[in-house]
């Protein structure tokens, strides 16, 4: 079951996708002259897109050549708070995934690695279901969204409370849902591991040292970091906020997502420090007279690995779209509560930002599609209608599939279903009865989902905002966590319990 959450936050949204453009190149005019020229439109389509989606914070950077020409702010970063400015710092979000990629082409430089290592001799511990895949399966498939394996695969096991470890070991459980390297699925574990490899080959503690020293500090991106409590502390910090029918909520923030993924989506930053990856993407890997990484492995990040559309395809980090007049070069980035894109036009030595302090409704990606068409001199299409539409179509339909049955059946009695249950992502989940409701509790973690009667076997499940949960569960709103449904033996007791969470795969737990 596919909710709001689903269509906004998991990753990758591709809805800009499917517009189409055409028409005359622009005349070969001075790209600041023409960034300069597009600023007021630039200025009132973010501010539509302010109001359509209600979005309390926004700020836009546009980078030409080795400049960053036009830096603002919009709105504030909190409800009675400062005004955002090109120095506030938001979650990017899975924009994140572009900077794993090139720490990963800098170990490659240096031939501490190889894009075509076998993971499995990286990382023994590595394992798939499939043991041919397992084998085969290289440094280069790990960002390149073409495991085979299902959409946000086994994200769940993190935002339940489980470690890296226990992500990266959860995939050996799970099915396949395509063919190796056949079709795109957008996931965030594999990026996990990538993260732990490539640390381990460039010698550094983890991913977050790595990219420190070798990215964020050579660039001067100080205000840039990787963590809840940076961000929290941060003197221009913002706050997230989710998107819902009725109007934006500020929540929390919590170590456990994005922070636990990491080289997935764990890097917080700011328009400016943003800017200076802007630059040296622009300069084929040079910084300040200095090749940080070198421009045949940022070519080797840039290529294409898997078909998204007739039009898009998958890279490592990167999504490439064809336009008529020139290809964009982009990723978006959504965390619960905040909204990222940065896109480039590579040929004409320009990039651009966009951060949200809110759910990734499309929003970010459409004021960065708009003014990329703009500047390449496409057709205008309406990014924000199409992102406007499809997100109240999302969230009509997440509040029908959550909508209470008008004549539900009655619940079967609750000591049946009560016991311990077992499934290997999760370990050992303990159901026991709380009032005219189930309490489920995952025992490695401590996670409690809170079972409600819906129909008969079926019960809607919600996360209970106990402790280091308190934050991932409002993160998660407004929609509940998703269902369980049990399934029953002679004598009427559970034998099973499917939790089918509202994005990801389900889960099965059996009776101990």
């Amino acid at each position: 079951m596919k909710t709001i959450r689903a269509a906004c936050a998991s990753g990758v949204v591709l809805a800009a996708l499917a517009a189409a453009s055409t028409g005359p190149v622009l005349a070969e005019d001075g790209m600041e002259a023409r960034i300069e020229a597009l600023a007021p439109d630039l200025e009132a389509y973010v501010a539509r897109g302010m109001e359509m989606f209600s979005t309390p914070g926004v700020a836009v950077g546009i980078v030409a050549g080795d400049r960053l020409v036009y830096a603002r702010g919009f709105g504030t970063g909190r409800e009675g708070g400062d005004p955002v400015g090109s120095d506030s710092v938001f979650q990017i979000g899975s924009t994140t995934k572009a900077f794993l990629a090139a720490t990963i082409a800098i170990a490659v430089d240096e031939g501490r690695l190889a894009w075509d290592d076998r993971v499995v001799d990286l990382y023994p511990d590595f394992q798939l279901m499939d043991p041919w895949v397992t084998r085969e399966f290289r440094v280069d498939d790990l960002l390149a969204q073409r495991s085979g394996l299902p959409p946000a695969v086994n994200d769940a096991v993190g935002m339940l409370g489980f470690d890296q470890d226990a992500m990266i070991r959860s995939l050996r459980y799970v099915e396949p849902a395509s063919s190796f390297r056949n079709t795109f699925t957008y996931t965030n574990l594999t990026h996990i591991l990538a993260g732990r490899i490539v640390a381990d080959r460039m010698g550094a503690e983890n991913w977050e040292e790595l990219v420190t020293s070798e990215i964020l500090g050579p660039l001067g991106m100080g205000d840039t970091s990787l963590t809840a409590a940076a961000i929290e502390q941060a003197a221009r910090g913002t706050i997230g906020h989710i998107w819902t029918a009725e109007g934006p909520i500020e929540v929390p923030f919590t170590p456990i997502f994005p922070y636990g993924f990491e080289g997935a989506g764990a890097i917080n930053s700011t328009v400016d420090d943003m800017s200076e990856r802007l630059r040296l993407l622009l300069a084929e890997g040079k910084f300040a007279g200095e090749q940080v990484v070198s421009a045949e492995n940022l070519a080797v990040v840039r290529m294409p690995r898997v078909a998204i559309t007739d039009r898009a395809s998958y890279a490592m980090g990167w999504v490439l779209k064809s336009t008529p007049n020139g290809q964009v070069t982009w990723h978006n980035g959504g965390t619960p509560s905040y909204g990222a894109f940065v896109g480039t036009l590579l040929d004409r030595d320009v990039g651009i930002v966009v951060l949200t302090n809110m759910t990734n409704t499309g929003m970010p990606d459409a004021i960065g599609e708009w003014a990329l068409d703009r500047l390449l001199g496409n057709p205008e299409v309406d990014y924000l209608g199409v992102a406007h539409e499809r997100i109240e179509n999302a969230s009509a339909t997440a509040k029908a599939s959550f909508t209470a049955p008008a004549d539900p059946l009655p619940a079967p009695p609750l000591a049946g279903l009560t016991g311990s249950f077992f499934n290997p992502n999760f370990g050992d989940l303990e159901v026991t009865a709380d009032g005219d409701a189930l309490r489920a509790e995952i025992k490695e973690t401590g996670a409690v989902i809170r079972l409600a009667p819906w129909n008969g076997s079926s019960f809607v499940a919600n996360l209970e905002p106990d402790g280091r949960f308190e934050g991932i569960a409002a993160n998660l709103a407004p929609f509940p966590l998703g269902f369980a449904l049990f399934r029953q033996g002679p004598d009427g007791a559970a034998e099973s319990l499917r939790l089918a969470l509202a994005e990801g795969q389900p889960y099965d737990f059996t009776r101990k």
